[in-house]
């Protein structure tokens, strides 16, 4: 009778050093995707830093090395509401004056919720 090849068998030796080893490239994985992801969001951090003409408005007045504007300084045209423009339909509601209660974070005196708390019990 023939003899069964012998089969290969995971030794004790051999299954923390394998366990050992994913976890190590895991953590190798881990790290450069981490740095990876550094590495790209500085590089567009520092061209953004670049951009011009990104249709921002520079306020002029606020510079750091201007002096605080005084009560007879205006602020520049492209910073002044126009008075006079017509409010358009879909922004009236948000124009509209609150009339209901101030919101709050707690309940009134006289609710119920405020009575039975578990400090009244």
């Amino acid at each position: 009778m023939a003899k069964a090849p012998a089969s290969r068998r995971r030794t004790a030796s051999t299954a923390p050093t394998r366990s050992r080893l994913v976890t190590a490239g895991i953590g190798l994985v881990g790290v450069a995707l981490g740095l990876g992801g550094w590495l790209i969001a500085r590089q567009q951090r520092e061209t953004r830093a670049g951009d011009v003409g990104t249709g921002e408005h520079v306020p002029v007045d606020l510079a750091l090395d201007k002096p605080h504007p005084g009560p007879n300084d205006r602020a520049p045209e492209a910073f002044r509401p126009d008075p006079t423009a017509p409010v358009p339909a879909g922004e009236r509601d948000a124009l509209r004056p609150a009339t209901g209660p101030a919101p709050s974070l707690v309940q009134d005196r006289g609710a119920m919720r405020s009575q039975t708390g578990s400090s009244n019990a």
